[in-house]
């Protein structure tokens, strides 16, 4: 086995929690090269990777959208670069049209893929060669790391270590010179993920009262808005400027807490082993939750927001310093979630949100 090309194209938190796998494909193959494909959009996460030697951008918005000559010439050099390695294998670990159409194009004679019930687009399987192991009833990210292993036959650590190296900033925030500081990621694509207003207020004053300064990034003018307007009644609490997805993760990178609705960024802090409070009100939190003890907690669920004290009771359980006033060290494993016994097992599809 001497080069493999992975294929998880979307969305920012799947490729996030996907990157394990490159760890559990060096240990299994040694001297193995991995490589990914991803859209453009994404291109940033799997370069944070140590152990991917090429990233693969995928224009796809210029599939659907081609508008002129630039678009034609982007798609083309994209196929170009999937066709210049000869790939061992190919594993499409997203089960859709688009990621199936590059794992198709490689033209490599091993290219695997769900089993037609676990894709999430059925017509995806004519790009396959070989089919994975059937997946489980599991967590999205670890079911990911077992159908891998338990197809090629090695075994993985259970909890591996982060992987995630973040381009140290040329200029340091000027966040990081003050206090310690919190991110509150309040903004959400889609507006059944919020939590109320009433209650990051409620949270970023008790940051405050533990000597956190609680900092809200943003991404659209609408979530600007709802920044300023939870900043207005928190002391001490800042909005921060319009940032990259480069500039957000050196912010994650150097934060104390974040804490966030189930969104890419907070999947960031989890990989990135900062302590993180993840907050479910539309999606599985058994799913798609996150939880190391000590570390990071995910609360609530689909249709079942949590209270304002069940984030501050997540909040004091991944506090660094209460570790450390237990003697305990914070722990660098892969993120899980926790058995729920309220909980109806997670849908089997692949996630892609």
């Amino acid at each position: 086995m001497k080069r493999i090309l992975v294929v998880k194209v979307t969305s920012l938190g799947d490729v996030i929690q996907a990157q394990a796998v490159v760890g559990d494909l060096h240990r299994a193959f040694p001297g193995v090269i991995v490589d990914w494909a991803v859209d453009e959009a994404f291109a940033d996460i799997p370069r944070w990777n140590p152990g991917v030697e090429r990233v693969l951008c995928a224009p796809l918005r210029r599939f659907k959208k081609m508008r002129n000559l630039r678009d034609l010439s982007a798609i083309w050099s994209s196929i170009s670069d999937l066709r210049r390695e000869k790939y061992d294998l190919v594993v499409d670990l997203h089960g859709v049209y688009k990621s199936a159409i590059i794992s198709f194009l490689t033209r490599s004679k091993r290219r695997f893929g769900y089993s037609r019930a676990n894709l999430g687009e059925a017509g995806a399987a004519f790009a396959y060669t070989h089919r994975f192991a059937p997946r489980r009833d599991d967590n999205a990210w670890e079911g990911m790391r077992r159908t891998l292993s338990e197809t090629f036959g090695y075994s993985i650590e259970p909890f591996p270590p982060a992987v995630l190296a973040i381009p140290k900033p040329k200029v340091a925030p000027q966040a990081a010179s003050d206090m310690p500081f919190a991110l509150l990621f309040h903004a959400t694509s889609k507006a059944e993920k919020k939590w109320p207003a009433a209650n990051w207020i409620a949270v970023g004053k008790a940051l405050v009262e533990r000597g956190l300064t609680p900092l809200l990034p943003w991404g659209t003018d609408a979530e600007r808005i709802e920044a300023e307007a939870i900043a207005r009644e928190v002391p001490n609490s800042r909005v921060l400027p319009r940032l990259t997805i480069e500039e957000i993760a050196q912010h994650v990178d150097l934060a104390a807490l974040v804490v966030g609705t189930d969104t890419g960024l907070v999947h960031l802090a989890s990989a990135l082993r900062k302590p993180t409070v993840m907050i479910f009100s539309a999606t599985s939190r058994p799913h798609f939750g996150v939880n190391i003890p000590g570390v990071c907690l995910s609360v609530g669920d689909e249709g079942r927001p949590p209270s304002v004290e069940e984030v501050l009771a997540a909040i004091r359980a991944v506090e660094p310093e209460k570790q450390e006033a237990a003697g305990q060290a914070p722990t660098s494993t892969q993120c899980h979630t926790a058995p729920d016994s309220n909980s109806t097992p997670p849908a089997t599809k692949p996630a892609s949100r």
